[in-house]
């Protein structure tokens, strides 16, 4: 039996497209999980256009952020049902004796693998989800809100676990995806005041991590950053994919500052980091997420204390994929969701 998914053929520019996958066959611990909705990541976008700077398998089904419905059971899974609505996590492999997997940081392990990259993800109708990275969702949470559980926790790790926000710091948010959209919001309930920077193009996004909270600022927050005391912010976050963001995040941090870099930048820096020993500053990278941080953010959702409904820009069905890409690329909109059973 077939089913249809959105399929990464080749390294080349834009070879996405819709083609026909086997229904996937499940393992003893593993369940099967009828996709009802998927987040089109930044990271999509990237293997799409052929411009990620990560190791990518091809053919290969994109998708690592999802929700769903359980609707087969491997054989020894005793602990979960049919018919229970989850989210999983993206580490679809990993190494459970690696010394990092055993203290909890299996998101470092180097032998971990990624759906959507490394493993089939699910913009189609069933994915194969090990048990060990499934999270219950409660009926009051929609499924197109819950399928951005996981862009919310890569926000959350970069803002309050590799971070030190305080009540009243002045944090300068560089980048209005969909990370630095969530980044800024989530330092805003940390009790920071929050400057989201981009481009003249980005008026759109700005807007948005408006709604939040956020002072947007088009291209400059050097003005914004020294606001007070004068000697700058007190962290930023660079949520941009361009290497030199952090130039602009060392003008604008001050003395005895942080830094905490989550966004992707392929291309070598080309400055000098003096002024950033000098400044004392503290250089700080974020990588995706763990179990921990999943259960906190479901609560949040669920609470509506963390609202991602300002950047769900539309809903579309899975042969839509194109449409909602280009929406989501030409920057119309923060982030699209497509519906698999639609």
């Amino acid at each position: 039996m077939s089913q249809p998914a959105v399929v990464n053929f080749s390294p080349e520019p834009h070879s996405v497209e819709i083609r026909d996958i086997d229904r996937p066959e499940i393992r003893r611990d593993d369940v099967l999980l009828e996709v009802q909705a998927v987040g089109v990541c930044g990271s999509d976008l990237h293997m799409w256009t052929g411009h990620q700077s990560w190791e990518v398998l091809y053919p290969m089904v994109l998708g690592h952020e999802f929700s769903g419905t359980i609707v087969e059971l491997g054989s020894e899974v005793t602990d979960w049902e049919i018919g229970q609505r989850v989210v999983s996590e993206t580490h679809a492999i990993i190494d459970p004796n690696s010394p990092l997997s055993r203290q909890g940081l299996y998101n470092l392990d180097p032998g971990r693998k990624g759906f959507g990259a490394s493993v089939n993800g699910a913009m189609t109708k069933l994915v194969r989800v090990p048990t060990r990275i499934l999270h219950h969702i409660p009926d009051e949470l929609s499924f197109e809100k819950a399928c951005l559980t996981e862009p919310c926790c890569v926000a959350y790790n970069a803002t309050v676990e590799n971070s030190r926000i305080r009540p009243g710091d002045r944090v300068v948010v560089l980048g209005p995806g969909p990370i630095g959209i969530l980044c800024a919001a989530i330092a805003k309930l940390c009790g920071a005041n929050v400057a989201i920077v981009g481009l003249e193009r980005d008026k759109t996004r700005l807007q948005i991590a408006g709604d939040y909270g956020c002072e947007p600022i088009i291209a400059d927050p050097t003005d914004w950053a020294r606001q007070g005391d004068g000697f700058g912010a007190d962290g930023v976050i660079d949520a941009t994919g361009v290497s030199a963001a952090l130039k602009t995040a060392i003008d604008a941090v001050r003395p005895n500052g942080w830094i905490t870099k989550v966004g992707w930048g392929p291309q070598p820096v080309d400055f000098s980091l003096d002024a950033m020993v000098q400044k004392n500053v503290k250089l700080q990278g974020s990588f995706s997420h763990n179990w921990p941080i999943w259960e906190r953010i479901i609560s949040l959702l669920s609470s509506g204390q963390l609202d991602v409904g300002p950047i769900i820009g539309g809903t579309w069905q899975l042969e839509s994929w194109h449409d909602a890409f280009e929406t989501m690329h030409g920057g119309e909109i923060v982030k699209a969701v497509l519906l698999p059973q639609a």
